[in-house]
């Protein structure tokens, strides 16, 4: 037995020079990438900053809260603009985190015949290759058709809710949430699969064994297992959905108010900084830098959230 141990361990060859230094190269070159990552980041913001320093110099902090935006009197604040991009991206997640998770549920258990779920799979995938001004359009004639006629039903049975308190005449808060699901369901549904297909089948089984039925497995034992994974979608899905400019900027009205109702028009960040960077001159450019630099600020903070949620439900 020594004999065949001592026999093994003499046909390991020591490693060579050559890859050990190819391995640190790698190491030190994947170092690099890291660091530059994080430089670009760190540049990226400092640029905007810089731009942004004069309007920050004459509004200050003052700027999150006003509502004003009017370039021929250089009056600027983002509090609508932050309104709408946070209900906005809200309303998103509210439709697309139960359909995105239970489509994962779906696509991850063999609930389905392997050629059906390959073709759902795809179809998924698809979603996210779809240009964001396709959407934009298809909104336009389609969504927004169909909302407006539930919008207005609503209104007339249901308009002492402020939810439903305006009248809806075409684009709005509601039709772009809906559009915003739509574009971040792949987001969900392919990171939550990966999160329920990579929790050890050893807990499916122990469950099993003491007596749980598929569903009670699915829902106490493998989404809680996959949890952390499933927030990471979220969030990612969130800062997407922050982000996002010409479907939103289409169909959202592009008005600087901030109202309860869902049918009435709104406006985010991301579609103030579309359609005015072109034309804008003076103070109104250093405005719209800040702007971007809020935009920045609030999607670093969502990426932070989800890190510290992560980190603690793995602690858990």
């Amino acid at each position: 037995m020594n004999t065949q141990a001592e026999s093994h361990q003499s046909t390991i060859q020591p490693r060579s020079q050559v890859e050990k230094s190819i391995d640190n190269g790698f190491i030190w070159l994947t170092r690099i990438f890291a660091i530059a990552v994080a430089a670009l980041l760190l540049w990226i913001a400092v640029q905007v900053a810089i731009q942004a320093g004069p309007a920050m110099q004459e509004f200050g902090l003052g700027f999150l809260a006003k509502s004003a935006w009017n370039p021929v009197t250089n009056d600027y604040g983002v509090l609508p603009q932050i309104y709408g991009t946070l209900m906005s991206a809200f309303i998103g997640l509210l439709i697309a985190v139960p359909i995105g998770v239970g489509t994962a549920v779906l696509l991850s258990e063999s609930l389905l015949p392997l050629p059906v779920k390959t073709v759902i799979v795809f179809l998924v995938e698809l979603l996210a290759a779809i240009p964001s001004v396709v959407y934009g359009v298809w909104a336009i004639f389609v969504l927004i058709p169909i909302l407006t006629g539930i919008g207005k039903w609503l209104n007339a049975n249901f308009g002492w809710i402020p939810l439903f308190s305006t009248v809806p005449t075409g684009p709005g808060l509601l039709p772009a949430g809906v559009i915003l699901a739509i574009m971040v369901l792949p987001i969900i549904t392919a990171i939550s699969r990966d999160a329920l297909i990579a929790v050890p089948s050893s807990l499916r089984q122990a469950a099993v064994g003491l007596g749980a039925t598929r569903w009670e497995t699915i829902f106490k034992v493998l989404i809680p297992a996959a949890f952390s994974g499933i927030v990471s979608a979220v969030m990612l899905a969130l800062g997407r959905a922050m982000g996002e400019t010409m479907a939103v900027t289409m169909i959202i009205g592009n008005a600087n108010t901030i109202s309860p109702s869902l049918f009435a028009p709104s406006n985010t960040i991301s579609s103030l900084l579309a359609n005015q960077f072109a034309e804008a001159s003076g103070l109104q450019v250093s405005a719209l830098m800040y702007a971007a630099l809020v935009l920045f600020v609030l999607t670093l903070i969502v990426n932070i959230l989800a890190e510290l949620i992560v980190l603690r439900v793995k602690r858990l």
